[in-house]
């Protein structure tokens, strides 16, 4: 997947990984930070939804579609389709010009709407990335294991970064028999659950 990278996406990861590193000390306001995921990070991902079973992925927190971009490989790879799921008018603007620049609109739907909402009307998820507000990891995970298929994988970000703000969620997961799980040091931590199967 990670070999044959096109120039344009390249390109664009790249400016997005330059507006995160000055986002994050040039005083920008945090709601209009990029708040990525690192390089390393999106491989992780790619390579877990290109593991997940017959289904379909969801993305929950578009961002500027840094973290697409890395899940398309995995979609290119598999025959698979992302849909990502934004609230923000400006982020969803950003990562719509992601896609286009980086040549995946094939692959990657962006809705721009509550995500919870949308999610209710899904069925047969396989995998699923969580990378929105804290407030809304509890209800978004409990939504999505509720409809996913047996193997799936759900992956939420900053679970050791911003461990003092879902320290609740992270407390019944381990003992969450619906799922298996574990908490990877890589980035900002993400947790990653299979529901058996």
């Amino acid at each position: 997947m990670f070999h044959d990278l096109a120039p344009a996406m390249l390109e664009r990861m790249r400016v997005l990984e330059a507006q995160d590193a000055r986002d994050r000390t040039d005083g920008t306001p945090h709601a209009d930070r990029l708040r990525q995921i690192p390089p390393d990070t999106g491989r992780f991902l790619a390579i877990l939804a290109a593991s997940a079973p017959g289904g379909d992925w969801v993305e929950v927190g578009s961002g500027a579609g840094y973290s697409a971009m890395w899940l398309s490989l995995a979609c290119k790879a598999r025959g698979r389709k992302l849909t990502t799921y934004e609230l923000s008018d400006k982020k969803a603007a950003m990562a719509r010009e992601t896609f286009r620049l980086a040549g995946i609109e094939p692959l990657v739907e962006l809705v721009q709407a509550d995500a919870f909402a949308e999610l209710a009307k899904r069925q047969g998820l396989a995998f699923a990335f969580l990378d929105a507000e804290r407030s809304i990891l509890e209800p978004c995970y409990e939504l999505i294991l509720s409809r996913m298929v047996p193997g799936g994988i759900i992956c939420a970000d900053n679970v050791i970064s911003h461990k003092h703000q879902i320290e609740d969620f992270l407390a019944k997961i381990p003992g969450d028999t619906r799922v298996d799980s574990v908490i990877v040091p890589i980035g900002s931590g993400v947790l990653v659950c299979r529901k058996p199967g």
